[in-house]
């Protein structure tokens, strides 16, 4: 639990570094790009995305489940040759589909999305593809490493900030859309190199001797990465269709709002990926280890955390959702509905804990990709039926939609599969600091309306938030597993502080 915490806390404190720093970048980036600039950059990231279900070969997720079984195995050979050919396969994978892209993105830009304004883009994105591939698998091997700090570092730390750097410094000699994109890559390949310099230390010495030659890939690897290609494809699916959608039935103004309130929704399960990037290789030692019980303690404990710590960033989105989008330019302001109902659809997903992970990293993959095949389907039918009548509103509904009823039915699968199941009273705990958090949100937005700049209130209303939440929760007392957790969190901050007065 004090592993999962601290790597967690690790990859938390990056995340909210990365965000914060990227709000404020994204309202430079829209307010010197422009909302039609950004819907091309999304359509283009489209084409990435799914070529990039395909390229990938769901090589990357497995890594965290192999690389840290044969670690814990001793396998060295198993993992040797696990990292060779995966690297050798994805180098060959990503040379055809690079290819692909060049030979076939004018002829879908034109025909499919009805934008030729997306061509000169192409070979741009034909790039951030090949590059993105090497470094999720790196950055997913360290994962297995159960090393998400130094991950963290660099893909937190040091690839968003030069990516922002390289930007502004683009931008503003005028190259636009294309400056963009350049900084993207160049970051990329920085962040690259630097995970495969990680990975290649954490490396144990005996499963770096490639001359020995290369065990061929397990059979259970094979299985799995079959599986993990479905999920990948079925996550597109889910993920991406809507801006599809929105490119084929709209236009890329509308898109580049759509991405911008999308873009705000996705940072609402921070906590919960924090808590994914460390605890899905913990899920797969316990469960091989048959420690079901531990592993049902984990689920309970960190299900409630990740919830509590949700509840205030949400309440803070729902209640100055126009505000926020109004930082991005007038014309982002009609996109506040989405931040609206795309923030509840995420709510239900950190209130279900990490159920997907659960059946994944448990060996039920193909129960995960059953929920995920149906789950599709609705998102597609719901997409068709909702987005030519409402628009970009209509997609934020029928995505939130399909979001909760995916986490619910894996929530169910997992409580009859694993017999595990997270809540209990002390949930309740959780309601009356988020009444109050909300009471005093909205007087806070009352009290301020009249202050300019609005992103003040904004951050007001944050720490706010915050504040009033933990203070209302820690009146009730903590459970056992509740306190190993906090003074996990606070014995790393303070040690962080403690290391800087050191250094100061």
């Amino acid at each position: 639990m004090g592993h999962v915490s601290r790597h967690s806390s690790v990859f938390f404190a990056g995340t909210i570094f990365t965000a914060a720093t990227a709000y404020i970048f994204k309202v430079y980036l829209a307010r010197v790009l422009g909302a039609e600039a950004l819907g091309i950059y999304a359509l283009g990231m489209t084409l990435v995305g799914f070529i990039s279900v395909f390229n990938a070969l769901g090589l990357p997720q497995s890594a965290v489940r192999f690389v840290a079984k044969y670690c814990a195995t001793g396998d060295m050979e198993l993992l040797r040759g696990f990292l060779g050919r995966s690297l050798l396969l994805l180098l060959t994978s990503n040379l055809v589909f690079a290819g692909g892209l060049l030979l076939f993105g004018p002829w879908i830009s034109t025909h499919f999305y009805h934008t030729a304004k997306l061509i000169p883009y192409v070979g741009f994105f034909a790039a951030i593809m090949f590059v993105g591939a090497f470094t999720t698998f790196f950055g997913q091997v360290l994962a297995g490493y159960k090393d998400v700090a130094r991950r963290t570092l660099i893909t937190s730390f040091i690839g968003p900030p030069l990516t922002m750097a390289l930007s502004a410094l683009l931008l503003s000699i005028g190259l636009g859309l294309s400056g963009y994109l350049f900084a993207q890559i160049a970051a990329a390949t920085v962040v690259l190199f630097l995970l495969f310099w990680m990975a290649w230390k954490l490396t144990p010495q005996d499963a770096r001797l490639f001359s020995s030659g290369l065990r061929p890939i397990d059979k259970d690897v094979i299985s799995f990465s079959a599986a993990a290609f479905g999920v990948s494809f079925l996550e597109f699916q889910m993920s991406q269709i809507d801006k599809i959608l929105i490119g084929f039935y709209g236009n890329t103004r509308e898109l580049g709002i759509y991405t911008v309130a999308a873009s705000l929704v996705a940072f609402v399960p921070v906590v919960l990926q924090s808590v994914n990037q460390i605890f899905s290789p913990t899920i797969a030692n316990l469960h091989a280890r048959g420690d079901i019980e531990l592993l049902g303690r984990m689920f309970r404990c960190l299900t409630k955390w990740i919830l509590g710590l949700t509840l205030p960033l949400a309440a803070v989105l729902v209640v100055f959702a126009a505000p926020l989008m109004r930082v991005f330019g007038p014309e982002f302001e009609r996109g506040w509905p989405i931040l609206l109902v795309g923030t509840i659809g995420q709510l239900i997903n950190c209130g279900v804990g990490s159920v997907g992970y659960l059946l994944l990293m448990s060996g039920y993959q193909n129960s995960l990709v059953r929920i995920q095949t149906a789950m599709a389907i609705v998102v597609v039918i719901l997409s068709l039926m909702l987005i030519p009548k409402w628009g970009i509103i209509g997609a934020a509904i029928a995505v939130a939609i399909t979001n909760a009823l995916m986490n619910l039915w894996c929530l169910a699968e997992v409580k009859r599969k694993l017999g595990l199941f997270p809540y209990n009273r002390r949930y309740l705990t959780l309601l009356l600091p988020f009444a109050i958090t909300l009471m005093l949100l909205l007087l806070l937005r009352r009290g301020l309306a009249p202050i300019r700049p609005e992103w003040i209130a904004i951050g007001l209303g944050l720490v706010v938030a915050y504040a009033g939440f933990i203070v209302t929760a820690l009146a009730f007392r903590l459970e056992a597993d509740d306190r190993l957790i906090a003074q996990t969190i606070w014995s790393w901050i303070f040690g962080l502080i403690r290391r800087a007065e050191v250094d100061i």
